[in-house]
């Protein structure tokens, strides 16, 4: 998600303006000076004439031109094509000429390096990688006297191996750009640098490497005096990666105050005035974020935060605002990362939706991402494990335990993400658990994610689920003991970092043990917070468990009128999944649950109605 690399603020939309590059020494070519003010008019018209702009820098070649403006030309002809046409190869052939005439000229370091990057950018687009990376390494050689450069086609490169999964490259070429950066006094960008192979560790689990990175980019922040927005944005930056960390390694309560200074971080950026001034030393002229990505995702990682605290209504409120400004932005910004921000909110929301026991909009939701993956292959192979999870949470919500552990397989096959990973095999095994006869499957499963011992991540969150899932599986065995020695564990761990959702679980399963056993003062002890915390979330299957065992419970004490009560509200939280799993199994959405292999389908086919059961539910 965050494999984001700073993108420079200059040429980030690579378009030469052609208006304003004659130097002096070609001023005397009148015919090339007219033909560019031409071609500029046309580029720049409401609507783009783009047609007459290639014609009028097409007629510059029919003449005898300097090398010089021969170059230009080439890059200015290579650029338009390659933003506003579809003549990708037209548009190679004259980048690739730019690029090798440049080389001949001396002094002509931006038309040269200019021409390396765009064409760069389009090998890629082209599947043409092998030819990408000689060439920005070449560049790269030859640009170490123009810092500017030398540092944008470093994060160019290093982006360019993030996105082949090559993140110990990437960290090596982040590492050269971070000591370049302080060899040019550049401390902005050596922040820069540092931070984003801070991102990378992160994603390879180096937490030994990332500890004393993170340390020294505080430091570097802190001291760094310059542009407020500037200074803001590697704040924003340093806390970002801070809270990522925290959540990934499940310590929701210890994340608060670093949430907290990222959110008035954020608000302090919203309130400054983008500053015109250039930096004097051409090495800063980088940004992290636009300030308006910046807000969303701050957004982005509360939602995370509320998710995994089980303050759901609080995720909800955040991706609504989320959402809101990610579609205005959507409108005036074709940026790849807004639509890797709005598939992982979804993703939360979805999540959101099942706890709360509304499957009906979580399906629409699961299809939303399908129909974005659709149009990014990149988008899809970085979230299709992810999908084909949330279509497993949602296969357990109507009971279809055989679609879910489909999916839940084919997610395995396509992760490696640890956390993702462990995550996976937790909800397979409650899966396995409830179907009760697959042993020896379950068996091999509990054995790879022992939170007693080389638990294989260092999720917080997770080794309490690994408790609760043994938990769980002692109580279905009647091994009532053992289960409550696994389930205050839980308890412990989820008390410790306010995972709520994970307590109520956990005390609704000790009560129904009491309430088994026959200490009916101790179930109630366990039952009645555990529903005002499913009450809080709101977590709807916590809810219809706990209004449950309360009816029991005081039928059994001789509280009639509060068993009525209890009964009353276990009737209206059965009322309410029954509709909402009738209504969601009857979408056409729903037989998404049958796709485990190859790309989203494009469309589904209406069912006649519900093919699940709800005894489970009820």
């Amino acid at each position: 998600m965050l494999a984001y690399l700073p993108p420079p603020t200059r040429g980030s939309v690579v378009v030469v303006k052609m208006a304003s590059v004659a130097p002096q020494t070609e001023a005397s070519e009148s015919w090339y000076l007219a033909l560019l003010g031409f071609a500029e008019h046309f580029r720049t018209s409401s609507p783009p004439k783009i047609k007459l702009c290639v014609h009028c820098l097409q007629a510059v070649f029919q003449f005898k031109s300097p090398q010089r403006i021969e170059a230009r030309t080439h890059l200015q002809l290579g650029s338009v094509l390659y933003h506003h046409t579809k003549n990708s190869e037209l548009a190679r052939t004259h980048l690739e000429k730019a690029w090798f005439i440049s080389q001949q000229i001396a002094q002509f370091e931006d038309i040269k390096f200019e021409a390396a990057s765009l064409l760069s950018e389009l090998y890629c687009q082209q599947n043409l990688v092998d030819s990408a990376k000689p060439l920005l390494r070449k560049a790269i050689q030859i640009s170490q006297q123009t810092p500017y450069w030398h540092c944008r086609l470093l994060f160019q490169l290093a982006q360019l191996h993030t996105l082949e999964k090559d993140l110990v490259s990437a960290c090596d070429l982040l590492g050269v750009g971070a000591e370049y950066a302080r060899v040019v006094g550049s401390e902005y960008t050596r922040a820069l640098f540092l931070l984003s192979k801070g991102m990378l560790l992160l994603m390879e689990r180096k937490l030994q490497e990332v500890h004393p990175l993170l340390t020294l980019c505080g430091q570097i922040v802190e001291n760094w005096q310059g542009n407020p927005i500037q200074k803001e944005s590697l704040r924003v930056f340093f806390l970002v990666l801070q809270v990522t960390h925290y959540l990934d390694a499940g310590q929701v309560k210890s994340v608060k105050p670093c949430l907290k200074q990222l959110q008035q971080c954020i608000q302090t950026i919203s309130t400054l005035h983008d500053d015109e001034i250039l930096p004097s030393n051409p090495a800063d002229l980088f940004h992290w974020l636009p300030k308006e990505h910046m807000c969303v995702l701050v957004y982005l990682v509360t939602v995370m935060h509320s998710m995994q605290a089980g303050y759901l209504e609080k995720a909800q409120k955040y991706t609504d605002k989320a959402l809101m400004q990610l579609e205005k932005l959507k409108m005036l910004d074709c940026s790849p990362i807004l639509s890797s921000f709005q598939v992982i909110l979804l993703e939360h929301i979805i999540m959101c939706r099942l706890v709360t026991g509304h499957k009906a909009t979580a399906l629409q939701e699961i299809s939303q991402v399908c129909q974005l993956c659709q149009q990014s292959p990149r988008l899809f192979s970085n979230h299709a494990a992810q999908l084909h999870t949330l279509l497993g949470l949602y296969c357990i919500s109507v009971n279809c335990m055989d679609n879910a552990e489909a999916q839940f397989t084919t997610a395995l096959r396509l992760t490696t993400h640890q956390e993702l990973w462990a995550f996976i095999v937790t909800n397979l095994a409650s899966v396995y658990i409830r179907e009760g006869n697959r042993h020896q499957e379950l068996y091999s499963l509990l054995e790879r994610i022992n939170p007693d011992h080389n638990f294989p991540v260092s999720s917080h969150c997770l080794r309490a689920a690994a408790f609760y899932i043994r938990g769980l599986l002692s109580f279905f065995q009647g091994r009532y003991n053992e289960a409550k020695r696994f389930l205050r564990e839980t308890l412990k761990m989820s008390n410790a970092e306010d995972l709520n959702r994970l307590t109520a679980c956990s005390l609704v399963l000790l009560g129904h043990i009491f309430y088994v056993l026959g200490n009916h003062r101790e179930s109630n002890n366990m039952v009645v917070p555990a529903m005002q915390l499913a009450s809080k979330i709101p977590d709807m299957s916590v809810q219809l468990w706990s209004s449950a065992l309360l009816r029991d419970l005081n039928k059994a004490c001789g509280n009639t009128i509060d068993a009525h009560e209890a009964a009353q509200m276990h009737q209206n939280f059965s009322q309410q999944l029954l509709q909402d799993h009738i209504e969601a199994c009857s979408l056409p959405e729903h037989n998404l649950i049958t796709w485990t292999d190859g790309p989203p389908p494009v469309q589904f086919q209406a069912q006649n109605g519900p093919t699940t059961s709800l005894a489970s539910l009820l």
